[in-house]
């Protein structure tokens, strides 16, 4: 499928907070223009408590990327404001991305505090993009951890991305269909996602086309004339197993059948879903209709279906909206972009650290580097870990990790690989990066969630997963600290 530019229908490059433009025009007041800069976006909570979050965004990233350009009507606009000197809006006019770009890829397992994306150039251009790389990032990122938790707990059965009507905005339905879908639901309600990104597209009928015929069964005959190698019925407009399901077994024995087809299923969207659908399988069964698909939606969770599971309801797949395109229960991914080293170009940067009394706002220091350790044997992944940039993992010799909080917590790993886990996406400014289609970036996210073990999988108390800082990184960061101290 082709790459869709979906983020730049128009110019995007004035998506960003007012204050990175006054802080771009400060630096080039002060004559540090050509400051190079190391900057980390990372995240500090998995959402939902849960043991992992999911990459996503890294083409929309890629797209605003490649396109940042300032418009005369930018330049007017921000000429206006009466703040920016004429020597910062001729440096807009003449723009031009350089920066260097490495990236976690797409729909990998992501963990808190590491870099998920690094950013090193002039120090204008790399503050100047901070709001729409988090903007980015943090919504797919959230919504693909999100998708995963929900197809998880279906344990199998497909679910279906209903939520485009309860997104908040347009791109927040689009672009939320494209992380759901990367995260493995099968398909989308959304016929734009669909289109741009060539996600199946589902859908069948609302209550009021029921509501529309002068009664239940002549609204599905119609349904089922209309769509004979698809009929899927909406069964609870006024009574599910009284009327809905009868009326549903009657067209498919009086319009389906004798034209040579088959009741595709039914969907039920209120009452008591376990027991609907276990009477209904009763029904559809009794009338010869062993293979006509349940599914069910209504205000679907990973929580619900994992009980509705339990209970033994008769579901065959699941219609979830608004809880999973809002992530309703953590609406907030809380990634972060920090500068982390800054110097002249062509020497060593010096780190740079934020330090504050609250404990999960304090950075890692330095260019860095993430590695990801994999048992040999099982190819399972084992920890993460932080390293400064130029750092060595040697496979064939024992290497000892330790929690960065908690020093004395340590435990020697062997018989692993190691893996670097940012790739480079841009040089100077240009393009690297091999772009994924939809469906690689799925197969891959889905490849990567088996490499992790099933206690990190858990909806309530998972496993933590060990993201940790090597000696010397550990080392700098207290010797800064202590530097810095008051």
């Amino acid at each position: 499928m082709e790459n869709i530019n979906w983020n730049l229908r128009t110019n995007m490059t004035m998506l960003t907070d007012f204050y990175e433009l006054t802080m771009a025009n400060g630096y080039l007041l002060h004559g540090m223009k050509d400051k190079i800069a190391c900057f980390d976006l990372y995240f500090r909570n998995i959402p939902d408590s849960g043991g992992f979050a999911i990459m996503a965004g890294v083409e929309q990233m890629i797209d605003y990327l490649s396109d940042l350009h300032f418009t005369d009507s930018d330049i007017k606009y921000l000429s206006d404001q009466g703040v920016f000197c004429q020597e910062f809006l001729h440096y807009l006019r003449d723009f031009k991305f350089s920066c260097d770009v490495w990236c976690i890829p797409e729909g990998m397992p992501i963990f808190p505090n590491e870099p998920i994306v690094k950013v090193r150039g002039p120090i204008m251009q790399a503050q100047m993009i901070e709001t729409m790389l988090l903007v980015t990032i943090n919504h797919q990122s959230l919504i693909a951890t999100k998708a995963s938790r929900i197809v998880r707990a279906a344990a199998g059965r497909p679910v279906l991305e209903f939520g485009a009507r309860r997104a908040q905005g347009y791109d927040a339905s689009v672009l939320g269909a494209r992380a759901a879908y990367i995260a493995g639901v099968a398909g989308t309600s959304c016929t734009i996602a669909g289109q741009q990104f060539g996600i199946p597209s589902l859908g069948t009928m609302a209550h009021s086309w029921v509501q529309a015929f002068e009664n239940e069964f002549e609204a599905f005959k119609a349904y089922a004339l209309a769509f004979p190698d698809d009929c899927l019925l909406l069964v609870d407009t006024y009574n599910t197993l009284k009327s809905g399901v009868p009326n549903a077994i009657r067209t498919a024995k009086e319009v389906l059948e004798p034209m040579g087809k088959r009741l595709l299923g039914i969907r039920i969207d209120s009452g008591d879903l376990t027991y609907m659908t276990v009477e209904t399988r009763k029904m559809l069964d009794a009338a010869g209709l062993e293979d006509c698909k349940i599914t069910v939606s209504n205000s679907m969770d990973e929580y619900l279906i994992r009980e509705l599971i339990h209970q033994g309801a008769c579901i065959d797949s699941f219609g979830v909206g608004e809880r999973l395109i809002t992530s309703r229960s953590e609406p907030v991914f809380g990634g972060v972009y920090k500068l982390s080293a800054i110097g002249e170009a062509g020497q060593k940067l010096e780190p740079r650290m934020k330090i504050s009394d609250n404990t999960e706002k304090v950075t890692n220091p330095g260019c860095k580097e993430l590695w990801r350790f994999y048992d040999r044997e099982s190819g399972k992944a084992l920890a993460d870990l932080i390293t400064l940039e130029g750092e060595m993992i040697a496979e064939d010799e024992p290497y000892e990790i330790f929690d960065p909080l908690h020093t004395w917590k340590r435990k020697t790993l062997d018989n692993f690989v190691a893996k670097k886990l940012l790739e480079p996406v841009f040089k100077q400014g240009v393009l690297v990066y091999r772009r994924r289609d939809i469906e690689e970036i799925r197969t891959y996210c889905a490849s990567q969630l088996e490499t992790l073990y099933e206690t990190s999988k858990r909806f309530e108390y998972p496993q933590i997963y060990y993201v940790d800082l090597s000696q010397k990184l550990w080392d700098l960061r207290e010797n800064y600290l202590r530097r810095h101290s008051w």
